[in-house]
């Protein structure tokens, strides 16, 4: 077991930055929405930029998971719960939450994190359970990220490490904020919040097991650095606090019990519509549904995202030729979204026509081409390559989809039958061969694990 317990901490310090997490860590799922992401990304990339960090090379995932709570993780992948999401008030205090996790990237905390855990592990054993969760289909950069397990650390030393790397990323982020014209403030209200749930759920207790160790402390360096600025009550547009306001309430309405969100959202502002129509979906009051969706496409009919919410009622409820219209309007109106694309893909794939299938392969070869990491997209591609007789490119689209996942067996299946059809010379007899390299790379490392 000593010899076991370093490098399983040093696999799990490599996921998770904070020594958070103590006791049962759940297993989360990937949420993927085009909207959402679009909101994110609007408030997060002015914060990087302003770190000296390129927002393309940083990874964000949204974590279907109640707990307030957000981490960095293997390098430059920041991760944001659902929980958090939904509680934080304002688009000021998201933006709080990501230039305080901008400041752990910036400030290389991962890898002194794991150093500091090498010395202490040179000084006591870690014992430590770990269950392994599945990875998320079509999200394969999070591999094992999500841990079900507990973790005991023996050395303070470790932790108190952790306390100063909070610290140093509250005051990197205040700096951060202020480069994009926005005061601590939204950083200082999340803060409370989470000061008041960690106060709920530790009571008492060991102070350096907290998630969030001295959150009393970092709250009153914010308030002195808010108290000193010059930017004091500046905020983002009133577009972005629209777009947070909306993915909020989308998150919770696609989240939450649908009639208890029938009572919550009772108003006749957008965002209560909008909630109300997938609280309706949800239930199955397609009506109900659509009439409050298309009301809102009546208003904005500029707006792609309510033109994709029909399309995903009407194909979800078995209305798949109806659903097309909806999805390309959607996609005329945000061509570059490659998650409207595949929602359109896929209810051409379901009409079971050629012209609807060949339309199809070429959005899912459009879809692979903006994410090309995007598991679920390379799947539908080799159903529909299949479909069209072009075994060769359909095998190779399931082996990519095989090794995103880590599907060894099945990788070899569809490589064999690759190489049935692929010939030297054809166009993916070059990426046939990358893909046998990596089938290969595979399968030494799984058997370096088995040693």
């Amino acid at each position: 077991m000593r010899k076991l317990a370093v490098p399983v901490a040093r696999l799990l310090l490599a996921l998770l930055l904070v020594i958070a997490q103590v006791g049962a860590a759940r297993a989360a799922s990937v949420i993927r929405d085009t909207e959402i992401e679009a909101m994110i990304r609007a408030i997060a990339d002015p914060i990087f930029r302003a770190a000296r960090l390129e927002p393309t090379a940083i990874d964000m995932y949204v974590l279907s998971d109640p707990v307030l709570n957000a981490f960095v993780a293997g390098g430059q992948n920041m991760f944001l719960n659902t929980g958090l999401l939904v509680r934080t008030e304002t688009p000021e205090e998201l933006a709080g939450v990501i230039a305080h996790e901008t400041g752990h990237i910036a400030g290389g905390h991962l890898t002194r994190l794991m150093q500091a855990m090498d010395r202490a592990s040179a000084q006591s054993a870690i014992g430590m359970i770990l269950g392994m969760a599945a990875a998320v289909a079509g999200a394969p950069q999070l591999g094992t990220a999500i841990m079900a397990g507990g973790l005991t650390v023996a050395q303070r030393g470790v932790l108190s490490f952790s306390r100063s790397q909070e610290q140093q990323a509250d005051q990197a982020g205040v700096g951060f904020l202020a480069d994009v014209g926005l005061p601590p403030e939204g950083m200082r209200a999340f803060f409370q919040t989470l000061d008041r749930q960690n106060l709920r759920i530790t009571t008492g207790g060991d102070v350096y097991l907290r998630t969030h160790p001295l959150t009393a402390d970092r709250i009153d360096f914010l308030r002195q650095q808010e108290a000193k600025s010059p930017l004091a009550g500046r905020t983002l547009t009133p577009g972005l606090h629209e777009a947070h306001a909306r993915s909020r309430a989308k998150l919770d309405a696609f989240l939450g019990e649908p009639r208890a969100m029938l009572a919550k959202y009772q108003g006749h502002t957008v965002t209560d519509r909008y909630a109300r129509a997938i609280a309706h979906h949800r239930l199955a009051n397609l009506d109900e549904a659509l009439a409050l969706v298309r009301g809102l496409e009546a208003e904005a009919p500029k707006d792609p995202y309510f033109h994709e919410l029909e399309g995903q009622i009407l194909f979800e409820n078995g209305r798949v030729a109806d659903a097309v219209a909806p999805y390309r309007e959607a996609l005329r109106l945000k061509p570059d979204a490659a998650l409207i694309r595949l929602g359109l893909a896929r209810a051409l794939l379901e009409l079971g026509q050629e012209p609807a299938t060949r339309e199809a392969a070429a959005a899912l070869r459009e879809v692979t081409r903006l994410e090309p990491r995007n598991a679920q997209a390379w799947r539908f591609l080799g159903i529909a390559l299949g479909r069209l007789g072009e075994e060769g490119p359909a095998s190779l689209a399931l082996v990519e989809q095989a090794v995103l996942l880590d599907k060894k067996r099945d990788a070899k299946f569809h490589l064999g039958r690759a190489k049935q059809h692929v010939q030297a010379g054809d166009p993916a007899w070059l990426r046939l061969q990358d893909l046998e390299r990596e089938v290969e790379e595979m399968e030494d490392e799984d058997r370096r694990r088995r040693r």
